[in-house]
């Protein structure tokens, strides 16, 4: 059994400016003055802090905006979310039309920092230009105000080609830049007002820092779908490998933003995932939530998400066989390989900073459990396998899931779900 099992239940080019003296910035400080939790340094050296606590300036920028208001999408109050409060360190805004060809020709920031996607703010107003401030909002709450830098057109179909590998419209995030985003993109600063309110409480990169243990190493397993049996034997058993030290913890840190169509909503999601978290209760899992929108990018996704959980602190990241990756929509044929992304995260490893956990292909037998693949294979193991479909349709059912597969308390959120 695996050690952490045991007795355990199944720059850009603008200086980020230092605003106000609450909890979030005083954590910020905390982090970068002295070793507080968490001692990965973030992307770029610094975490980004562009909420504004001074009321009377708050008050002179939404003035500032004369009415002008975006109402955010749920994929664009993700973005504005984690700008604010630096998961996307070093940006403090979306990015002008320099930022956004260097990284979607290159995967760099002008600087020469590698960033995995482009980050940018979409409209077809014609009447928001440069030298304007707007008022970005979401289901009514004002988040944040944006002053207006630049506006441009952007190369779609080069963004796609390079950025998702394919200018296929069966490809969804190709569906979502050229069919939900508008026509013309926006650079410009962030002021940070409020953080949305959600279901899911999504703790910043300063908090998450604070909570984790200091001088160790953290191991960030990032899903988008309910943990299941396998996948808890895969993020613990992580904490075993060769370049991951004795006091190793694991950050589970799903997305709970937006992601493919035909995926369980993030709240439903959380639900589970908080369930199981009181089940299981293991002192070397700790959780969090990310209010990311997937884009199902495969290669440049994975980057994309080592850059924000180094920013929240983790030294590791688990890469998973396929990971976000996508079919398409009309043939079902993968858009990536395998290992393309793995491939791409060993290659760039060294220079983000953070180490590559391969995931760790787990099999149940019906002999010893959850094995790898690999002894199930050398001692002639009988494998039990039940796919992500036939569990969905089980799940309608009203059938039976087999324990080995699920935890009952995720299964039971579900059927309410």
């Amino acid at each position: 059994m695996s050690r952490c099992l045991a007795g355990v239940a199944p720059s850009s080019r603008r200086d980020v400016e230092t605003r106000g003296s609450f909890c979030f910035s005083s954590l910020v400080a905390e982090v970068a003055t002295r070793e507080v939790g968490a001692t990965a340094a973030p992307h770029g050296g610094k975490l980004s802090d562009l909420m504004v606590t001074d009321e009377a300036e708050r008050k002179a920028l939404v003035a500032a905006c004369e009415g002008r208001v975006i109402e955010l999408s749920d994929r664009n109050a993700c973005d504005v979310e984690l700008l604010m409060v630096g998961g996307f360190s070093p940006l403090d805004g979306f990015m002008n039309e320099e930022e956004y060809k260097s990284v979607v020709e290159t995967m760099r920031l002008p600087s020469g920092l590698l960033f995995g996607l482009p980050v940018v703010m979409d409209t077809d107003d014609a009447s928001l230009a440069p030298g304007t401030k707007v008022l970005l909002t979401y289901n009514g709450q004002d988040l944040a105000v944006m002053e207006i830098e630049s506006t441009y057109k952007p190369n779609k179909p080069l963004e796609a080609k390079r950025c998702y590998g394919t200018s296929s419209l069966e490809h969804p995030g190709v569906q979502m830049i050229s069919m939900e985003r508008g026509g013309t993109y926006m650079g410009g600063k962030i002021f940070g007002l409020e953080k949305p309110a959600r279901v899911f409480p999504c703790k910043t990169p300063a908090e998450v820092r604070a909570m984790l243990p200091a001088n160790a190493d953290v191991v960030a397993f990032q899903c988008r779908n309910p943990v299941h049996k396998a996948h808890y034997e895969l993020f613990t058993r992580a904490l075993d490998a060769d370049n991951v030290g004795e006091d190793g913890v694991v950050l589970v840190h799903p997305t709970c933003g937006p992601t493919q169509d035909d995926d369980i909503p993030g709240v439903v999601r959380y639900r589970t995932y908080e369930v199981l978290k009181e089940e299981t209760a293991d002192p070397k899992v700790h959780w969090a939530y990310l209010p990311y929108s997937m884009h199902m990018a495969g290669p440049r996704e994975a980057i994309q998400h080592m850059i924000i959980r180094k920013n929240y602190g983790c030294t590791h990241f688990i890469i998973g066989r396929d990971m976000a990756g996508s079919k398409s929509c009309l043939d079902g044929e993968d858009f990536y390989g395998a290992y393309d992304a793995q491939d791409l995260a060993k290659e760039m490893s060294e220079e983000l900073g953070v180490k590559t956990v391969p995931s760790l292909n787990i099999v149940y037998t019906e002999e010893e459990g959850y094995v790898t693949a690999d002894v199930a294979s050398d001692k002639g193991l009988s494998i039990k396998k039940l796919s992500g479909t036939k569990f969905r349709q089980m799940l309608r059912a009203g059938e039976d899931i087999p324990e080995w597969f699920a935890f009952k308390s995720v299964v039971k959120v579900l059927r309410r779900g």
